[in-house]
C-alpha cells in the first residue's frame, strides 16, 4: 500500500535552510537502536532532559528510549496534552533552548495545537513530536489516522513525516536546530508507528555553534543619525531581547545612551524595577508624547497601537524605528523612519557605537526628568489602590501584598484577562527572563503548564501562578501534575466570578452582557485540595498577605483564591483589535 506523502514546510528533501548549519557526526560511530531510542538521544544532545507527554501507544517508543537513555531523560506526564506543549514552551522561553512534547496520534495532537500556535506568535523555541498510523495501513482507516503536518502548517516553521526510521537522526536533529535559529518557534514531526519500532544504525550528530548575524552597519548609521536629531525619543524593548540573549547588551545601551526604556512581554526585568531610565509606569505619556520611537524584539501590534506613537489628534508624529532578529520579523504594516536586523546583541552595540560617531551629542534629560515625575505620580497614584480595603477586595490590593513578598529571581506566570492585566501594571520584575504571559495569541489555559516548566528550569526560584477565574477553569486538573511530580508552585485566583474581560466591553457596547458569568465564589482551593494541595478562599483584604505566607511556606501546591471585586474591571486602553 502506498503512503501518503506528508511533508510541509522546508524538511523535505529538495530544502535548504541557509541560516542553519549542518552537523557533522558525533565521533561516537554507529549506534543501533529504534526510531525512539535515536530521536530521545538527538534531542538529548541539544539539551533536553525533560519530555512532556500524555501517554499513548503511537509514541510508546519514545518512552522506551528515554527509560533506557544514558542518562535517563525525564518523563512529565500530564493530563492534557496542552498542558504538556504548554510545558515546553515555557521551557524553551526560560532556558533559550527548544523545550520537548511528545504527543500521541490524533487527538493528542490536535489537543496540543493552541500551544503549538502560542509558540508561533511568542517566538518560543520548541518541537513536538507526534505518533502516526502506522504506514503500512494508511488509507485504511487505522486508529486516529490523520494527516497532521498540513494541518498545522500554518503555525509552526516546519511540520513534516519522517517516513524511514533511517532518517530519524537527520530530521530530528534538523527540527531542533530550525526550532533555535531566528526568529524561533516551532517544529513538528511525526512518525508512522511502525517507523517508529524500525530499528536503524545510525551515526549520531554533534551540536554546532550558533550562527550570528551580522546588522547592516549603513543602517544602524541611519537609525544613530535619527537618534541624535531626536528631542523625546523612547526605547521599547521586548520578548526577543530575551529570546535573543540580548538583555546585557540591552540594559548596557540604556545606561550609556541614556534612553527612557519601557519593557513588554520577556522584555520585562531587562531594565530592572526601580531604575530610574525605567519608565513603563509613564507609558502614555512616553509614547504620546515622543518624536521617536525605537522597538527591539517584539512586533508593532495591538500592545503597541500597531506602530502609531506621538499622536495628535488622529496623526502620528514620532517616527519609529523597528530592530528585529530576523528581516521577517521587521514591520510590513507601520511605515518606518529605520530599520536593522540580526543577532539584537550586535544590533544594540553596534547601534551604541554608531551614536558615538555622531556629531551631535543630544541632551534628552528635560524629556527624561519629565518622564520620571509622571512615574513618581504613577507610584503615588498606585499605592492608595495597592492599600486598598474595599469589600469586595479591589484585584490591585493582591499585588499590594504579593509584590513585597518577591524575591529578586521569582518566576512570575501570568494566565487571565482583566486579573493579569492588573499585574502587568503594578508587578515590574527586578531581573530578566522572570516573566511568562500567553504573549500576542491571547491563549487562556497555559499557565499550568508554565509553572511546571517553570518549577523544573528554576528549582530554587519562586514560582507564582497568577489565575484569572476563567482561566483557571481551563487547567486546574493538572494541578494532580503538580502533586504527582513534587512540584510546589504558589497559586493565586482573582475570583470575580466573570469573565471580566468581556463582561464590561459587552455592556458598554449594549448596555447588558450574556455568556459572561460564573458560579459566585466557586471554591477553586478545594479542588487543588482533593487534588493533593493546600488552598484556601480569602474575602477579607486584610488576610491575603498571611494567606500568600502560608502558600510560600506550604511545600505543596497551594492555591490562594481571593474573591476580588467584578466591578473593578482593569481601565484598559485597547480590546486588541
Amino acid at each position: 500500500m502506498t503512503q501518503t506523502p506528508s511533508t510541509t514546510g522546508p524538511l523535505s528533501e529538495a530544502t535548504t535552510h541557509p541560516s542553519v548549519e549542518p552537523t557533522a557526526p558525533s565521533g561516537d560511530g554507529p549506534t543501533d537502536g529504534h526510531a525512539g531510542d535515536h530521536a530521545v538521544a538527538v534531542a538529548a544532545l541539544h539539551g533536553v532532559d525533560t519530555m512532556f507527554t500524555l501517554s499513548g501507544a503511537h509514541v510508546f517508543p519514545m518512552y522506551d528510549g528515554a527509560v533506557n537513555a544514558d542518562p535517563t531523560m525525564r518523563i512529565l506526564d500530564v493530563r492534557h496534552e496542552q498542558t504538556a506543549v504548554f510545558a515546553a514552551e515555557a521551557v524553551g522561553k526560560l532556558t533559550r533552548s527548544p523545550g520537548l512534547a511528545v504527543l500521541t496520534a490524533g487527538p493528542g495532537v490536535t489537543n496540543g495545537s493552541s500551544a503549538i500556535a502560542q509558540a508561533q506568535f511568542s517566538g518560543s523555541p520548541l518541537v513536538v513530536i507526534g505518533g502516526r498510523a502506522p504506514a503500512g495501513r494508511w488509507g485504511s482507516g487505522a486508529l486516529q489516522e490523520f494527516d497532521h503536518p498540513p494541518f498545522l502548517a500554518p503555525i509552526t516553521k516546519m511540520a513534516a513525516t519522517v517516513h524511514n526510521a533511517d532518517d530519524i537522526v537527520d530530521k530530528v536533529d534538523e527540527a531542533f536546530r530550525v526550532a533555535a535559529a531566528p526568529h524561533r518557534g516551532p517544529v513538528f514531526l511525526d512518525v508512522p508507528m511502525d517507523q517508529f519500532f524500525e530499528r536503524a544504525t545510525l551515526d549520531r550528530p554533534a551540536p554546532t555553534a550558533r550562527q550570528r548575524t551580522e546588522p547592516d552597519p549603513e543602517a544602524l548609521d541611519s537609525v544613530a543619525a535619527l537618534l541624535s536629531e531626536a528631542q523625546r525619543p523612547v526605547l521599547i524593548l521586548g520578548t526577543d531581547v530575551w529570546a535573543d540573549g540580548a538583555e546585557e547588551a540591552a540594559l548596557r545601551f540604556v545606561e550609556e545612551v541614556g534612553l527612557p526604556a519601557i519593557t513588554n512581554g520577556m522584555g520585562r526585568g531587562v531594565v530592572p524595577s526601580g531604575h530610574p531610565l525605567l519608565v513603563t509606569k509613564a507609558r502614555s505619556s512616553a509614547l504620546g508624547r515622543c518624536d521617536l520611537a525605537i522597538v527591539v524584539g517584539t512586533p508593532l501590534d495591538f500592545r503597541l497601537g500597531y506602530g502609531v506613537f506621538g499622536v495628535k489628534g488622529e496623526a502620528a508624529t514620532a517616527k519609529v524605528v523597528h530592530l528585529a532578529d530576523t528581516e521577517a520579523q521587521l514591520s510590513r504594516h507601520a511605515p518606518l523612519a529605520g530599520s536593522a536586523h540580526g543577532d539584537l546583541t550586535l544590533v544594540l552595540d553596534g547601534l551604541r557605537a554608531a551614536l558615538e560617531r555622531q556629531r551631535r551629542k543630544p541632551d534628552w534629560s528635560g524629556w527624561i526628568e519629565d518622564l520620571q515625575i509622571h512615574v513618581a505620580a504613577a507610584v503615588q497614584r498606585d499605592s492608595t489602590v495597592l492599600r486598598a480595603e474595599t469589600d469586595p477586595i479591589h484585584p490591585a490590593r493582591i499585588y499590594g501584598e504579593l509584590v513585597p513578598r518577591l524575591a529578586d529571581d521569582a518566576v512570575v506566570i501570568g494566565d487571565g484577562g482583566d486579573f493579569v492585566s492588573f499585574a502587568g501594571k503594578y508587578l515590574e520584575p527586578k531581573k530578566p527572563g522572570g516573566w511568562l504571559d500567553p504573549g500576542p495569541f491571547g491563549c487562556l489555559g497555559a499557565g499550568l503548564g508554565s509553572a511546571i516548566a517553570a518549577r523544573l528550569a528554576r528549582p530554587s526560584s519562586q514560582v507564582v501562578l497568577l489565575l484569572g477565574d476563567g482561566a483557571a477553569g481551563m487547567s486546574l486538573m493538572d494541578v494532580d501534575t503538580l502533586v504527582r511530580h513534587d512540584l510546589p508552585v504558589v497559586m493565586v485566583v482573582g475570583n470575580n466570578s466573570a469573565w471580566g474581560l468581556e463582561k464590561q466591553p459587552m455592556q458598554m457596547l449594549y448596555g447588558y452582557d450574556v455568556a459572561a458569568d460564573l458560579a459566585p465564589q466557586t471554591r477553586y482551593d478545594d479542588i487543588v485540595r482533593t487534588l493533593g494541595g493546600g488552598g484556601e478562599t480569602v474575602t477579607d483584604p486584610a488576610h491575603i498577605g498571611p494567606a500568600l505566607d502560608r502558600a510560600f511556606d506550604a511545600g505543596v501546591p497551594y492555591l490562594v483564591n481571593v474573591i476580588t471585586d467584578v466591578d473593578q474591571p482593569y481601565p484598559r486602553n485597547t480590546f486588541g483589535i
